[in-house]
This record gives structure tokens, C-alpha cells and sequence, in this order.
């Protein structure tokens, strides 16, 4: 099996760009792509309310209630809000689109940075809450959380790589089984509730906590950092509005459809969750989680208790998918406004953005290593650059319905006229009003939040997110600043090109003489141009066979030796190459190499290939570029010769050195160079000589 035969095994056949319009995804595929983030706080978000509230005990756990209650207005505010921008900007982008469009290029790249954050984050909280779920029935896990994560981020970056439409419909069933056994359980658990026959959890293990008493202030910060903690269920709530292009037409329609899904899911399973988690005294424990101490409660110890914790383990894997769906696009945006890699603009053979997937992967898989996999010391660094970018969202979508009111005002906008904006259209809207003020009030409600977590958890480790969100925003300035510099210098407005024909000189490098000499030869010959052959001398012993060898077997000019007492490579090679440049400061310099292609990856390696060498060493030389010839060993194989003696083997023994002196050598190579532009003679002075040569 080839190379090619592995790839379109792992990652699918190549999908042709005209293609793309049928990966477009539905609504149900949709929910478990986009939604897989939000649906699954729910295996956390209330743990890790109680977390906090256990520090004061159990008295206070009855707070964990208007908590939830009080995050399920603020989720109500943002889908309603976020409905809004999914309809005025139909092309998705979600904050970062919605900030450039209506606030600028500063609040645009903060909001990119605060998202793509968060898309990191919420790849390494998921995958290790995932973990700590399963962990949680089979304890003797918790020893190898970190290697398994790793696992698992590795797994999700291999399916996304195989396309949007193929990942969303391997993570449909296992969302749509996570949704089902969580209301299961809320319906088993409030039934039982009802008649009375619900038992409140007992043995919870790594429940054991300090206790303080607070008062006062004292207390009122510890329920809004519970809050904080909390308002990670909304973390993905944005989600749907970056993927807008991801859906079938009606785009606008489907993705908008798809977010009332997800909030309603979201609402239904947080509020039910938190208040059987009251009712069955549910405590705080990183041992075990708060959907596994309800499921024991309601169901024991058998299978549905294990089904629901299985559940919860693969939604919170899944989950990661989210970011995996939106990260790589996110970075696309930025990246063709020219803050991000161009790289990141390119969709791979599955018609994904794969450098986006790549990165994504390899950042949240640092993360997990650096915080051991804990879901706790992870949580800090969490939500901040969502609700900050909510925030930003929230605020351009006021500027916007602003504009629509004044150009209303103005007479500007009648009935059925539009207006194009950076991002989307403006039409007349009779409900502006409203529309501004639920965007504001969602605006000043996540602000708050955004303080409330950051100073709440500042010496946790939100500090953190303080430092890389600027350090993001101010390496977006920087990359920009280089394309922008770039264009600049590349930019040929105004001029014209100048046809001059400009002599050129190549010069052939010899390993050895064999036949990939006799192919780099033939076609040094065919190029028509001067030129000289240069062999570098790091085995001096075999010089005198190889100058034997170029003398029977070519016989055309002279080999030039270039003398290499520290057997480098590649200095000798560039200091010539300097020389001959400085002695035609009009022309140019063509280096032929040659290249063993042995057809399999895996031979291939077993050869020097130190063409990458010689290129790295000269790429910076002006006027000097390279031609790679390659000779393809499987050819060869088809075409009968004789085999060549042992001592005609190529030469593998280059070795680069760290100090390399001066090189003698003749700057021009042979006498014929004081002649090099005029009509090529192969190396000779007489035609006759070339010819029989031939």
C-alpha cells in the first residue's frame, strides 16, 4: 500500500472545489457539529458552581439554584441576540465579522483573539472533563488522564481532517444519545422526586473540603465567582453564528433554527440538572462529577448510571469537534485580512481549512500537558474570551441597528432598499428599537460578567488569559505589518517590465559519476547556456577515482575540485558560488542538483538527499537559483544497463561541519568562463570536440 492508498484511507478521496456546495450540512447534522460545545457544559457547569460554594459548605449548596436559574436568563438574552446577528450577517464570522464591520480593526482582532482562545480552551476543558466523566465509573483511569486526552485530541483532529459533512455525521448519534439519556434521567429523577422515593447521594468520594465562614462582601464574591463558574454552559453559544456558511440554503434560516434547538436543549438539561443536584444533596468532588453522583442517586450503581456517564464522556469529546468546526475557520477570516498566516486560508484535499485543524490540535494538546488534564486549573483560563468577544458582538450589533435608525431618520433607507457594509447588508427595520436595546442590555449584562470573572479569578489563572489575549492581538499587528511591507515592496503598480536578455551561467554539482551525473549532464547540455561542473571534496581519498571517472565516462570540460579540509558541504559550494556571482553582477547564476527519487517514502530516507542542503545554503545568494533534476530509480529499473562497480556507488559520507575555512579556488572555474557568454561549446573551445562528444 502507497502513500497515496494510506492517505485516502485516513482521510478520504480528494473532494473537487465545485463540490463544495454539497458538504453543506442540515439542521440535525448541525446541532451535533456546532451545538456539541454548549450541550455539554452541562457535564460541568453545575460541578463546578458546587466546587466554589463548597468552601463556605453545605449549607450554601442551595445558591447553586438561582445560580442556574440566573445563567439561563443570561443564556435566553444571548440566543435572541445572537438570532439577530445570524440574520444580519449571513456569511458567518460572528464577532470578529460583527466588530470589523460596525467598531473597527482594534475591537475586530481583540474579538479574534478572545475566540480563538477560547476555541483552544474549550478543545483541552472538554477532552479532559470527557475524561474525568468515564474516570469517574473506572477510577483507575484518573492515572493516565494526560496520555489519554492526547489520544483523544489526536483521534478528533484525524476526523475533522476528513471533511465537516463526514465529522458531523459521526458525532450525530453520539450527541443526540448524550440529549436523550439526560432527559431520561431528569424525568426518572424528578418522578421520583414527586412521589418521594429520591434518595439523597452518599459516599462521594474527594468531598471532603475546608470550610470557612464568610460574610458580607466576603460571601457576595464567592457567589459571583460561583456564577462565573457557572456561565461556561454558555461557552458555546456563539458557536452557530461562526458557522453560518456551513449550512444548506436558507442558510440564515437553518443556522438560526439550529440555535433555538441548542438553547432550548441547553436550558432544559442545565436548570434540571442543577435542581436534582439540590434534591439529591449533590457535593463538590473532582473524584466524582455531578451527572454520575445524580445518575448513582436515581438509578444505583447498573447500567443506565453507566450509559449516562458514557454519554457524557463522548459529548464532551465530541464537543471538542466544535472548535475543531470553527477554530480553522475563524483563523481563515483573520488570516485573509492578513493578521494570521496565509496558510491558514488554504483548504486541504477534504475541503477543509487543515493547517487550522493542525494548529488547533497541537496548542489544546500543550495545554493538556501543562495542566495534567485538570478540568479545575483549566476552568479559570476558560469563558473570559468568549463573554469578552460576547461583548464586543453585543456592542457592534447596537452601532448597527444605530446606523439603520439614523439612515431611516435621514430618508436614506426606504422600503426595500439596501446597503452594503463590510460584512452584510443594511435593510429598513421597523424594529430597530428593540433590536438595539436587547442588544445592549446583552452587551452590559456580559461585560459585567467578563469583570466578574476576571477579577474573581484572577489569581487562579485568569491572569493568564490578561496577558495572552493583548500578546495575540499585538502578533496579529506584527504579521499584518509584514504582508503589508511585503505588498509594498512586490507592488509593480506604475511599472512596466524591462525585456533584457541576461546572460546566464550554471553550474552543475557532482557528487559522483554515475547515472544521475550522465542525466544531469544531458540536461545541462540541453539548456544551452555556459557552464561548469563542481565536485566538493569531502573525501579526498576517492577525488583522484571520481576525476578518473569524469574524464572516461564524460569527458566534457573540466571538473572543478573544490577543496573542503572540514568536509562541509555546503560552505565550499556557496563561497564559489559568491565568486562566480561577483564576476557577473548582470547575469545569473543557474545551480543544477541532483535528486535520487527512490519512489517509496520510506527508502527515500535511507538516502543523504542533500539537495535540501545545497538550497538552504545558497537561497539567500541574489541572482543565484536552483534547478532540481531528478533521476527516478523505478525508471531505471524498467531500462536495462550494466550495473556499475562497487567503487562507482554514490558517495553518502558528506558531512556538514562547524568552522570552515577559507577556499582557494579558481573564481572562474576553467579558462573557458572568460568566454561564458558567448555561444555555449559544452565546456570546449572547439565545436568539433562537443560534437563527438555527443
Amino acid at each position: 500500500m502507497g502513500i497515496t492508498d494510506v492517505r485516502r484511507w485516513v482521510f478520504g478521496r480528494p473532494i473537487r472545489t465545485a463540490d463544495a456546495q454539497h458538504q453543506a450540512i442540515s439542521r440535525t447534522v448541525g446541532l451535533a457539529v456546532f451545538a456539541s460545545d454548549s450541550l455539554s457544559s452541562v457535564a460541568y457547569a453545575g460541578g463546578e458552581i458546587l466546587l466554589v460554594l463548597g468552601v463556605i459548605g453545605a449549607t450554601s449548596y442551595w445558591l447553586a439554584v438561582p445560580i442556574t436559574v440566573a445563567i439561563s436568563v443570561l443564556l435566553i438574552i444571548l440566543t435572541f441576540s445572537y438570532r439577530q446577528t445570524i440574520f444580519a450577517y449571513p456569511s458567518g464570522g460572528g464577532a470578529y465579522i460583527v466588530s470589523r464591520d460596525n467598531l473597527g480593526e482594534m475591537p475586530a482582532q481583540i474579538a479574534g483573539a478572545a475566540l480563538l482562545t477560547d476555541y483552544v480552551l474549550t478543545v483541552a476543558v472538554s477532552i479532559a472533563s470527557g475524561v474525568d466523566q468515564i474516570a469517574s465509573a473506572f477510577p483507575v483511569l484518573f492515572e493516565y488522564k494526560v496520555q489519554i486526552a492526547l489520544l483523544l485530541i489526536l483521534i478528533m483532529a484525524l476526523i475533522n481532517l476528513r471533511g465537516v459533512k463526514e465529522s458531523g455525521r459521526i458525532f450525530a448519534a453520539p450527541t443526540y444519545f448524550f440529549v436523550v439519556m439526560i432527559i431520561l434521567m431528569l424525568v426518572v429523577g424528578l418522578w421520583q422526586a414527586f412521589h418521594g422515593t429520591l434518595g439523597i447521594v452518599t459516599d462521594v468520594p474527594g468531598s471532603e473540603h475546608h470550610v470557612v465562614s464568610l460574610t458580607g462582601f466576603a460571601l457576595a464574591f464567592l457567589v459571583l465567582r460561583a456564577f462565573s463558574s457557572g456561565t461556561t454552559a454558555l461557552t458555546g453559544v456563539e458557536a452557530i453564528s461562526n458557522g453560518i456558511s456551513a449550512f444548506k440554503e436558507p442558510r440564515s434560516r437553518n443556522a438560526a433554527i439550529t440555535l433555538m434547538w441548542d438553547a432550548a436543549l441547553l436550558m432544559i438539561m442545565f436548570l434540571g440538572l442543577g435542581i436534582l443536584g439540590y434534591l439529591v444533596q449533590a457535593q463538590p468532588s473532582e473524584a466524582e462529577v455531578l451527572i454520575s453522583q445524580v445518575a448513582r442517586t436515581a438509578y444505583g450503581d447498573g447500567l443506565l448510571r453507566l450509559l449516562t456517564l458514557a454519554s457524557a464522556t463522548i459529548i464532551l469529546i465530541m464537543a471538542a469537534n466544535t472548535s475543531f468546526a470553527d477554530f480553522p475557520r475563524l483563523a481563515a477570516l483573520i488570516a485573509g485580512d492578513g493578521f494570521l498566516p496565509k496558510h491558514l486560508t488554504f483548504r486541504g484535499s477534504r475541503l477543509v481549512f487543515s493547517w487550522g485543524i493542525i494548529f488547533l490540535a497541537a496548542v489544546a494538546s500543550v495545554l493538556i500537558v501543562l495542566f495534567a488534564g485538570s478540568v479545575s486549573r483549566l476552568i479559570p483560563l476558560y469563558a473570559i474570551g468568549v463573554f469578552l468577544s460576547f461583548t464586543l458582538s453585543q456592542s457592534g450589533m447596537v452601532v448597527r441597528w444605530g446606523k439603520v435608525g439614523r439612515l431611516m431618520r435621514e430618508g436614506k433607507l426606504p422600503a426595500g432598499a439596501e446597503i452594503a457594509t463590510l460584512g452584510s447588508i443594511l435593510r429598513r427595520d421597523e424594529h430597530w428599537h428593540w433590536k438595539r436595546a436587547l442588544n445592549a442590555f446583552g452587551a452590559i449584562v456580559t461585560a459585567v460578567v467578563v469583570v466578574v470573572f476576571l477579577v474573581s479569578k484572577f489569581t487562579a489563572g485568569a491572569w493568564i488569559i490578561a496577558i495572552v489575549i493583548p500578546v495575540l492581538v499585538w502578533t496579529f499587528y506584527r504579521i499584518h505589518g509584514h504582508y503589508r511591507h511585503v505588498a509594498q515592496m512586490m507592488s509593480t503598480e506604475g511599472e512596466r517590465i524591462v525585456t533584457i536578455k541576461r546572460p546566464v551561467h550554471t553550474v552543475v554539482l557532482v557528487g559522483d559519476v554515475h547515472r544521475e551525473t550522465m542525466q544531469l549532464m544531458q540536461f545541462v547540455y540541453s539548456l544551452g547556456t555556459p557552464w561548469t561542473a563542481v565536485h566538493v571534496a569531502v573525501n579526498p581519498e576517492r577525488v583522484p577515482l571520481i576525476q578518473k571517472k569524469w574524464n572516461e565516462r564524460v569527458g566534457l570540460g573540466e571538473l572543478i575540485i573544490l577543496p573542503s579540509p572540514f568536509r562541509s558541504l555546503s560552505r565550499p559550494i556557496r563561497r564559489y558560488l559568491q565568486s562566480v556571482v561577483e564576476q557577473y553582477p548582470e547575469g545569473f547564476v543557474q545551480v543544477v542538483l541532483g535528486q535520487l527519487q527512490t519512489g517509496n517514502a520510506l527508502t527515500q530516507v535511507l538516502h543523504q538527499n542533500s539537495h535540501f542542503i545545497e538550497q538552504l545554503a545558497i537561497q539567500d545568494l541574489d541572482r543565484v537559483v536552483t534547478t532540481v533534476v531528478p533521476i527516478q530509480l523505478y525508471e531505471l529499473e524498467k531500462t536495462p544497463h550494466a550495473g556499475n562497480r562497487p567503487e562507482d556507488d554514490e558517495d553518502e559520507e558528506m558531512v556538514a561541519s562547524e568552522e570552515h575555512p577559507a577556499v582557494e579556488v579558481d573564481p572562474l572555474g576553467v579558462d573557458a568562463m572568460a568566454k561564458a557568454f558567448e555561444p555555449p561549446q559544452l565546456g570546449t573551445d572547439e565545436p568539433g570536440e562537443a560534437e563527438e562528444a555527443r
